[in-house]
């Protein structure tokens, strides 16, 4: 993380809102009680949402208590969605990611469907919300995660922001 806003302070050329601060211990503790769960309050004591490019967001408390409604039941839908089982933490394009409250990390679908609530299955994504950063967001793994075009590769900020931090080649 320290390399990242290292890297962000000395890029005048990038979004300021790439990277989000950091939630208090009193207001991470509401939201505990509210029912927020307690890996992402953690997550969001060290980095309140990032946006990495222009489809991937983690979010930031604020931003993931308005997105909960990914986690309801959809009519039709195959998915097992129930907002006691699920936390939506953020989006890939319009897809939504959420932490598994059972302890079975992030969840996706499988790239292969078009719209996300057609999806017959979640799929892991990683084993927790900092792997999932550290492991896809801020590695060359984000590139494919987020299907970048060789061509547009150069407008990605995140992407630039991961090469200034020596996190991406």
């Amino acid at each position: 993380m320290d390399a990242l806003r290292t890297a962000l302070a000395e890029s005048t050329d990038l979004l300021r809102f790439t990277l989000g601060g950091t939630v208090d211990e009193e207001t991470a503790a509401a939201a505990e009680a509210d029912g927020v769960p307690r890996e992402f309050l953690d997550f969001c004591r060290v980095l309140n949402g990032v946006s990495c490019g222009p489809s991937v967001q983690l979010f930031g408390l604020e931003e993931a208590e308005e997105h909960q409604f990914y986690c309801g039941p959809v009519v039709d839908s195959p998915l097992d969605l129930s907002p006691e089982k699920l936390f939506c933490v953020g989006l890939i394009g319009d897809t939504p990611v959420f932490l598994d409250r059972a302890g079975s990390g992030i969840l996706g679908i499988p790239d292969e469907h078009w719209e996300w609530v057609d999806a017959e299955r979640f799929e892991r994504l990683a084993p927790g919300l900092e792997a999932f950063f550290l492991e896809r967001l801020a590695t060359p793994e984000y590139a494919r995660l987020t299907l970048i075009d060789d061509e547009l590769v150069e407008y990605d900020d995140w992407l630039k922001l991961l090469r200034r931090a020596g996190l991406a080649g």
